[in-house]
């Protein structure tokens, strides 16, 4: 495994991504969109700055109930095509996406850009709602098409059974977790794990990134 990437919001306070950079970080993935309308304020001028530093940039979304199918159109407005996406799907009281919705979701995705964007979520929450659907084998939903960007914060990830691996471990979100949960030029934020080396990280990147010819 390699600590190499981190995820960021605007709830980040960002003192330098030549420092972010310098302490191992490989990649940045900077929330851009949430429903249908809002814009994190400060994803494209972060993303640019992380850019400019070296840094690997991904985009994601975070899912609401909203309409599905504009929520993608708002992220790939924001986030465009040639960066790495991801749908944040998880628990949310107020205004919770459905299974159904985070279907059509990345339908959408997939078909606009030729790519299935990550599925983030954590290890409970989408093996209870897995389950409360009846799904039990990957066939039974386009989720088992997305790299999985799991969110535990244990010694260990805890795989849904849909996924043959997981391919980032969120496992601090910067108070919870393992150490270490800080990053130079940072400070507490969201760090991952991923499921391979340097090389590998690099292409994978490379081709969540691409729009395929």
């Amino acid at each position: 495994m390699l600590n190499a990437v981190i995820d960021i919001s605007h709830h980040n306070s960002i003192q330098d991504f030549a420092k972010v950079k310098q302490s191992g970080i490989c990649g940045v993935i900077h929330k851009a969109t949430q429903g249908h309308h809002y814009t994190d304020p400060t994803f494209a001028s972060n993303t640019l700055s992380a850019q400019k530093a070296g840094l690997h940039v991904g985009a994601y979304h975070f899912g609401n109930g909203d309409d599905a199918g504009t929520q993608a159109d708002h992220f790939l407005a924001v986030a465009g095509n040639n960066t790495l996406l991801a749908l944040d799907f998880e628990a949310y009281a107020d205004n919770q996406m459905s299974l159904a919705q985070a279907e059509t979701f990345i339908d959408k995705i997939h078909k606009a850009t030729g790519r299935y964007p990550g599925l983030y979520t954590g290890s409970a929450f989408i093996q209870s709602t897995l389950a409360n659907a009846g799904i039990s084998q990957a066939n039974q939903t386009i989720l088992s098409q997305c790299w999985l960007w799991l969110a535990e914060y244990a010694d260990t990830p805890v795989l849904p059974k849909i996924w043959p691996a997981w391919t980032l471990w969120q496992y601090t979100d910067g108070n919870h977790g393992p150490q270490p949960h800080t990053v130079d030029g940072i400070g507490p934020c969201d760090r991952e794990q991923f499921n391979g080396s340097q090389a590998q990280l690099e292409a994978f990147w490379t081709i969540q990134s691409t729009p395929p010819k």
